[in-house]
């Protein structure tokens, strides 16, 4: 037995094997910081870090991100990533035993409703938000469904989940927000919840209190999808929550 483990070892010292040919990681101490990665790169890991909910109370989008932004969200991996969100708040609720008074909360902006076409008119993030430009195009109801969230919609109809929309939009922009939602295909819905008493309330505690008072009409809020972390966050979250990627703008 002594002989043949050293007949192993030597032929796994010896073997060409393909794992051999990956460097190590480069994971050793800097001894400082610097900028010396690739703006891909950076903007990559700037990503991720609003997507954890890393970076807060940013303003706008890094100017050099700019085309990094603009290929992630044209591209295939934005489709990817709502994808797979989507998909596992599908198989959450898969495994629910569903009531009459089971409820999925959906906020609209960037999570039913997208406003791509806004942004790529306006530096994909890199230009300083302006509230009268967006609700200007806001009042056109020319957004069109983020598609995966489609999906999953249809799948919750599906297994007798009610849906509940809840959204910021003003009450003055209802009526073209419901024309919106029926022309790209969400039809159907249990309430959808506007800020008619909006009054000034910063954007979880508006949401969280509309929530509190869903509960207390007795619906069971068993998901939340949002593309911000103030959709997800406060009381009444809901069984599970689930965050869309939006890098475009912090609320």
């Amino acid at each position: 037995m002594k002989v043949l483990g050293l007949l192993v070892a030597a032929f796994l010292v010896t073997c060409p094997c393909h794992a051999s040919d990956y460097r190590v990681f480069p994971l050793q101490m800097k001894t400082a910081y610097h900028d010396q990665y690739p703006t891909e790169v950076s903007c990559a890991s700037w990503r991720l870090a609003v997507e954890a909910n890393n970076l807060i109370k940013w303003k706008t989008v890094p100017a050099p991100c700019q085309e990094y932004m603009a290929d992630y969200l044209l591209g295939d991996q934005y489709r990817s990533d709502s994808k797979t969100v989507c998909r596992e708040a599908y198989f959450f609720a898969k495994t629910l035993n569903v009531t009459h008074r089971d409820i999925f909360v959906f906020d609209v902006d960037d999570t039913t409703l997208s406003n791509l076409q806004y942004f790529a008119n306006h530096g994909f993030g890199v230009e300083e938000h302006n509230a009268t430009a967006f609700k200007i195009w806001v009042s056109y109801g020319e957004a069109f469904a983020l598609p995966e969230t489609l999906k999953l919609y249809n799948k919750l109809l599906s297994l007798g989940i009610k849906i509940v929309f809840l959204t910021e939009r003003p009450l003055e922009l209802k009526d073209v927000t419901i024309s919106n939602l029926k022309d790209v295909g969400f039809h159907t819905w249990e309430k959808i919840k506007d800020p008619s008493i909006y009054s000034g309330k910063l954007s979880n505690a508006f949401k969280s209190s509309e929530r509190k008072k869903l509960a207390e009409e007795g619906y069971r809020i068993v998901g939340n999808i949002g593309d911000q972390w103030s959709d997800l966050v406060g009381e009444q979250r809901g069984l599970r929550t689930f965050k869309l990627p939006n890098p475009l703008y912090y609320d």
